[in-house]
């Protein structure tokens, strides 16, 4: 069978002196940051561009996600590796690979008749050398020079940490620099935090909401269903992460729905919240239509009596005897069977101590509101048990949403336009966030409207979930910002990637990342999808956003003291 590639053991030294294999190929990492790569020798705007590597360039080295740059004539062309293919001059190398155990013959075919090519999405360019960076809009042209982006040029797209930037991480293999999120266009817009479980959805969550507190971009209520957020919190790696609220004590309030929890975790909470049974209205219970089972049937019960016997209605149909029922059938148009029913789905209130059928202790709505408009503190609400009770962290997130919202329509409608009438900007986050934004329901709940408003009253939502393909379509499409971790789903993947330019390349890098401290950000926040290897949330990021530091030796009534001369607080 005739060789690939007219040449021999024999007359190798006719075809290529020995000289040219003198010295072995350098690594990739052993180069500069900005060692050229490759040129471009093919591709479009809408599909991406080809880059044919240089035959020194170690092809091993190179990964999806990553950044380049294509030095064009007049532009700076800022690219994502999207795909790493290997090539070859003549197909027949593929039926019949060549001997390469000779180093000269493989130094010969490799970069030469067999070779190595990128495939590249453009996503931003730069005119000149002071310009800003834009949308782009067209291409380099044939063989322009393609490089590893550097500090300079990560820097020259995602700017400098300032009052409004914050810096989440680092890119792909360029430890030097960092990817800086703008926090005023974040809370702007909806936002998202997704990725399959175990992937650290928390930790990140944690570090972008302190940027927002650290920043004072918004105040935040936090539905905190597994109690990771106010207090410290175990780390799977063994030492306990601090709470928002350890960090930030001034700016940050606990409130618990369970009192026993929250006592024996230490965790200094400010307030217990309760609920009455007078205080809950059909509407609230609309949101939980899937999680309990609740048919159309039963929810028009619920209304019709409601408004036959009033605010006590849920604690007199829980009560109700059979001949109470009877009349309400005779007179109304609900069923024996849908109050029957509904009865039975209502008597799951009971387990929770936090609903009172003697009333509420106090006004936990308006308690949230103090603390949020007038003392300007995020206030994060512990679950303890209940967190595991999907009905209960649905009933309360919706519950005390539905008001604030509606508290935050009002303000902002009487300030007139008034800005310094108007309330802080609101940022609300929720875990388990396709139970809230499921399509069945979504259209009618206040999780769906406030996603579709953007940030037309002041409030937006920070959702948390490992299930995005759960989220309904249109208000998927609203979400500004998507921070994204590993997701394995196919569906999950498509429903994260809805709406975003260059889906197709980003698909093969959101599939391909590492399942820890990795994370794709792309949207509103920042001016390019980038894939970054996110903060630690340890000592050090506590030191810089908080200005704390451990001691060896706290003091023994464990009270938090000023450093002598150094304005740092120490952690207990």
């Amino acid at each position: 069978m005739p060789k690939a590639f007219p040449i021999d053991s024999d007359n190798l030294d006719e075809w290529f002196p020995r000289e040219s294999a003198a010295e072995p190929l350098p690594l990739l990492e052993s180069l500069p940051a900005n060692k050229r790569l490759g040129v471009i020798v093919g591709g479009s705007l809408s599909k991406g561009l080809d880059v044919k590597l240089d035959r020194q360039t170690e092809i091993e080295s190179l990964a999806v996600g990553r950044y380049v740059v294509v030095r064009g004539r007049h532009k700076r062309f800022f690219c994502m590796i999207t795909d790493v293919i290997l090539d070859s001059t003549n197909p027949s190398l593929r039926s019949d690979p060549p001997d390469l155990s000779d180093p000269f013959l493989r130094d010969v075919y490799v970069g030469t008749a067999a070779y190595g090519t990128l495939h590249v999405a453009p996503m931003l360019s730069i005119e000149g050398a002071e310009g800003e960076p834009k949308p782009v809009k067209t291409i380099p042209g044939h063989f322009m020079p393609v490089e590893i982006a550097d500090a300079q040029d990560v820097n020259d797209v995602f700017g400098m940490e300032d009052a409004t930037h914050f810096n989440v991480g680092m890119p792909l293999e360029l430890e030097e620099t960092q990817v800086n999120l703008d926090l005023k266009r974040l809370v702007e817009r909806s936002s998202g935090v997704f990725g399959k479980s175990g992937t650290g959805k928390s930790f990140l969550t944690r570090i972008i909401l302190s940027g927002v507190i650290q920043r004072n971009m918004a105040v935040n209520l936090i539905f905190d269903m597994h109690n990771d957020y106010g207090w410290e919190v175990t780390d799977e790696r063994g030492p306990k992460a601090k709470g928002l609220r350890q960090l930030f004590p001034s700016k940050v309030s606990i409130f618990t729905l369970d009192e026993d929890s929250s006592r024996r975790r230490n965790a200094k909470y400010d307030y217990v919240v309760t609920l009455g049974y007078d205080d809950i209205e059909p509407e609230d219970l609309a949101m939980l239509k899937l999680t309990m089972g609740l048919s159309d049937s039963m929810l028009d019960a619920a209304y019709t009596l409601r408004k036959k016997w009033g605010k006590p209605w849920i604690a007199r149909l829980l009560d109700a005897s059979g001949d109470e029922l009877d009349q309400v059938v005779q007179n109304t148009n609900a069923s024996s069977a849908s109050l029957t029913a509904l009865a039975r789905r209502l008597e799951r209130f009971e387990r929770f101590e936090f609903l009172r059928k003697e009333g509420a202790v106090g006004d936990s709505v308006q308690t949230i509101l103090s603390y949020v408009t007038e003392q300007r503190k995020s206030v994060v609400l512990e679950f303890g048990r209940y967190g595991s009770a999907l009905e209960a962290y649905i009933l309360v997130a919706n519950y005390l949403t539905r008001r604030i919202h509606e508290e935050y329509v009002k303000r902002v409608e009487q300030s007139l336009g008034d800005k310094s009438l108007e309330p802080p900007q609101l940022l609300i986050t929720i875990e388990e966030a396709h139970k809230f934004l499921d399509p069945l329901i979504a259209r009618q709940t206040i999780f769906g409207t406030i996603a579709r408003e953007m940030r037309k009253y002041n409030v937006t939502l920070l959702i948390v979930d490992q299930r995005p393909s759960g989220i309904d379509e249109e208000v998927m499409s609203q979400i500004g910002t998507r921070i994204t971790a590993l997701l394995d789903n196919e569906r999950d993947i498509s429903a994260v990637l809805t709406g975003i330019s260059g889906a197709g390349g980003l698909r093969e890098v959101l599939a391909r990342l590492d399942t820890k401290q990795q994370a794709l950000i792309m949207g509103h926040a920042v001016p390019m999808p980038v894939v970054v290897k996110t903060r630690a949330y340890d000592m050090a990021f506590y030191q810089e956003v908080a200005g704390f530091s451990e001691t060896p030796n706290p003091p023994e009534n464990g009270a938090a003291r000023r450093l002598a001369g150094s304005g740092k607080r120490r952690i207990e």
